[in-house]
């Protein structure tokens, strides 16, 4: 094994409760009497203020209503939703009464739907609307096991059915016990249901070494609430005391950025790209004198970022052209962001260094971390404060880090999930004897524990030469364009590296330019900066982008290499023909 890195943990994690439950933290949460909102609901007249006190009302009725259906101690409940106000209560009324929370993509078909109620031997299902209602009918004879099905407009004959129920105890909860089963999306195969207990859950929400978040926050959730990621900042809420304002459609995003105002957005990286890539696109059709002074004014924020970066002070020249450049371009981009934004969170998948140098130099700071499922979501994290971009931060407080020989990260950490749901053999292949949790992304420590993400240890290609490449190095490069949509990068055992493009069609119709010669130049430019048996030799331009719908994205936008491969197949061959 090669370095190791360890942040000690808080030695007040335990104080606010004494135990590491759900129902702990949000006893904590209510003990504090805040008087900013909990929630920011969205409603046909506007966003809805919901306070802590009718928050802890509603969460109360709805564990009591639970426990009035017969749901006990270790029974699954299934939640089919969008992100909103619902899915975060029922998270806590679950939880509280120590059933176990399982989370459905509300953008799953029918037949994943029947899967993971299965698999998980979920005993009632909570839908958002008749849309998930269908799906479930669909498959309803293959789940012997389900007994119910509430839609979300039923939640207050459930609520009703708590206040009629005076039972004084709840179940008593353990930190061992399971808290929820999150079903991985995966590249391939069938999702697995990652184990997670409540001791995993409130670790990762309640680290505050040097927290992220600062009470009053106010932070826009659009991110779906069956990933763990969005499971991870809904949950911290509780400790930290910030509003949670949720969105429920994500094709939505910038109308609820300008509505709310976030401080601190958490996303991923296809959103950041998208906005990039938006910016880039008005500068540059905006044609004459703007687009002159929009391009000056993003050669002065690099300029500032850089110094920045590197610790140097400003010249006083610079800090008037920063200060013009401020005023004519980058408030009015910070303004479609809210213009309050404090920083921006990236997980799940690499950020490429052009977008995050891009959202500096509009006085945006965008911090990477890095977490799986598998560990509740929590292992490093760069701070606003000290961060590297390039990087994913250090060690959160509690979570050791150290590489294998081949470069894998293993973790061990009281985020680190207790295994598979009914897999014991993808269990062991997951963990050491030991206790580390073999990731299989391969990485890179610096001398002061910053963690560099170099690619996916299963992702790698070798190419019939027998070189090792890390397409998503190539394929971040290539997003980076504001013409390219999405990027797939070949060449295992194959004779060189080849990729597959989807293109901005806006934006290249935009441009007047030969969408051939827009990539090819494109191409050439990445090249540059790789060494020659690592250059993409051909591209294809394909006819249509990568969807979630066809199976070829993840609910979080992460690319399933495998179904894309299949569906694009001919193409690919064409490639090597």
């Amino acid at each position: 094994m090669r370095m190791a890195v360890t942040t000690p943990a808080p030695e007040s994690l335990d104080a606010y409760a004494g135990r590491r439950t759900g129902p702990a933290l949000w006893h904590y949460a209510l003990e504090q009497h805040r008087t900013t909102p909990a929630f920011l609901a969205e409603e046909a007249d506007g966003w809805r203020r919901v306070d802590w006190d009718e928050a802890a009302r509603r969460v109360d009725e709805l564990a009591r209503g639970l426990l009035a259906r017969g749901v006990g101690h270790g029974d699954k409940v299934a939640i089919l939703s969008r992100t909103n106000l619902e899915w975060s209560l029922l998270d806590w009324a679950i939880l509280s009464i120590g059933a176990v929370v399982v989370g459905v993509y509300p953008t799953s078909a029918a037949v994943e739907v029947g899967y993971i109620l299965g698999h998980a031997e979920a005993v009632l299902a909570i839908v958002e609307d008749d849309v998930q209602l269908a799906k479930v009918a669909e498959v309803r004879r293959e789940l012997p096991l389900l007994r119910d099905v509430l839609r979300f407009d039923e939640l207050g004959a459930l609520e009703a059915d708590g206040r009629a129920n005076l039972v004084e105890v709840f179940p008593a909860v353990d930190e061992d016990d399971l808290a929820t089963l999150i079903y991985t999306s995966g590249t391939t195969g069938p999702p697995k249901g990652v184990m997670l207990t409540h001791r995993n859950l409130v670790t990762a929400a309640t680290r505050s070494e040097r927290p992220l978040f600062e009470e009053g926050d106010v932070v826009l959730l659009f991110l779906p609430l069956a990933h763990c990621y969005g499971r991870l900042v809904s949950e911290a809420n509780a400790f930290f005391g910030v509003t949670i304002a949720f969105c429920a459609d994500a094709n939505r995003l910038g109308e609820a950025l300008v509505q709310t105002r976030p401080t601190v957005l958490p996303a991923v990286p296809r959103v950041y790209e998208k906005i990039h890539a938006a910016v880039l696109g008005e500068i540059e059709r905006s044609g004459g004198p703007k687009r002159a002074i929009g391009r000056w004014a993003l050669r002065v924020g690099s300029q500032v970022s850089s110094r920045e970066r590197d610790g140097q002070a400003l010249t006083p020249s610079l800090r008037v052209e920063r200060a013009i450049a401020d005023r004519l371009v980058f408030s009015k981009a910070r303004a479609k962001l809210g213009g309050r934004l404090r920083f921006g969170g990236s997980g799940a998948a690499p950020l490429s260094l052009d977008v995050l140098e891009f959202f500096h130099a509009l006085g945006v700071l965008i911090v990477e971390g890095y977490g799986l499922t598998e560990s509740a979501a929590s292992a490093t994290a760069n701070h606003p404060e000290e961060f590297r971009f390039g990087t994913v931060g250090p060690p959160v407080a509690g979570c050791e880090i150290k590489l294998a020989d081949d470069g894998e990260i293993l973790l061990r950490s009281d985020t680190i999930f207790s295994g598979y749901f009914k897999d014991p053999e993808a269990t062991r292949d997951a963990l050491t004897d030991d206790g580390w949790l073999r990731t299989g992304d391969v990485g890179e420590l610096d001398a002061d524990g910053f963690l560099k993400i170099t690619d996916r240890k299963k992702d790698i290609l070798i190419t019939a030469g027998g070189k090792n490449v890390a397409p998503q190095n190539l394929e971040n490069a290539l997003k980076a364009s504001r013409f390219v949509s999405q990027a797939l990068v070949v060449g295992d055992r194959r004779p060189y590296v080849a990729a597959l493009v989807t293109l901005d069609e806006a934006e290249v119709r935009a441009s007047g330019r030969d969408p051939q010669e827009l990539v090819q130049e494109l191409v050439d430019e990445v090249n540059t900066s790789h060494a020659r048996v690592e250059q993409i030799k051909r591209f294809a331009i394909l006819p249509r982008d990568f969807t979630i719908e066809d199976g070829e994205l993840t609910p979080t936008l992460k690319l399933r290499r495998r179904v894309v491969q299949e569906h694009f197949a001919e193409q690919i061959e064409a490639l090597y023909s």
